[in-house]
């Protein structure tokens, strides 16, 4: 079409008169976490299968009323596996049963962390009751992500004319910017390690509340990488 600006074309690879340099870029931030999960297992033993699931069924509310007693700081709030199963007899034949087991897993996320300690506290403090975690994340689309990715550019395009200012030549053009995770499968991640709370389990209440926990958020360290190429001047050799 008549009129249109030709378009600059880029050989495949580079030339003498148009050099190509590959670079790659960087970033490693650490930042505060946004939100933290803890994980409570919920339990109940009795010698028939009807009183295990009556105990569970209100272990299993008292849980889910305290936690949402917390309102905004608690984020999410799901219920997991649920089992009952029953406990062999030790001695005798047949199918006798010496007690039925039941357990409950829930989920919750908070992104309140002065109601954090207390809450894990007032959980683990509660009868037949576990809590595990605290697991210290920030939220998917948390602007540290972006600011990573950001200084990854930018240190691709600094090392890059480093590179050309070294062979007395400037960046002209960009060909292409890759991020790392667009040309090879990334590693699968494996969940991150818990963090102050590990895990606690108390058989009966006590007469008086226990002190909250002091928790410590652990520091989150977000990665970024490119891939990026640029065309440059003819060097001066």
């Amino acid at each position: 079409m008549t009129g249109d600006k030709p378009q600059p074309v880029h050989p495949p690879f580079g030339t003498p008169e148009m050099p190509r340099v590959a670079v790659r870029g960087e970033a490693r931030l650490e930042v505060d976490p946004e939100i933290a999960t803890i994980g409570v297992t919920v339990g109940a033993r009795g010698t028939d299968r009807r009183t295990a699931l009556e105990d569970l069924t209100r272990r299993n509310a008292q849980v889910l009323d305290l936690v949402k007693s917390y309102g905004d700081a608690v984020e999410k709030l799901e219920t997991g596996a649920f089992s009952i199963s029953p406990e062999p007899a030790r001695h005798g034949r047949g199918d006798r049963v010496r007690a039925y087991h039941g357990r409950v897993h829930i989920t919750a996320v908070l992104a309140d962390f002065t109601a954090l300690g207390e809450l894990t506290t007032r959980l683990a403090d509660l009868e037949l009751t576990r809590v595990d975690g605290p697991w210290w994340a920030l939220r998917p689309d948390s602007p540290a992500h972006g600011e990573a990715r950001r200084q990854a550019v930018l240190g691709a395009v600094q090392r890059a004319r480093e590179y050309a200012g070294a062979l007395g030549a400037r960046l002209s053009a960009l060909v292409e910017l890759a991020d790392l995770g667009a040309e090879a499968p990334a590693p699968y991640a494996m969940p991150p390690e818990p963090g102050t709370l590990r895990s606690a389990a108390f058989a009966g209440t006590t007469p008086e509340a226990a002190p909250a926990l002091d928790l410590e958020p652990q520091r989150q360290t977000v990665y970024a990488q490119v891939n990026a190429r640029f065309t440059m001047t003819a060097p001066e050799l």
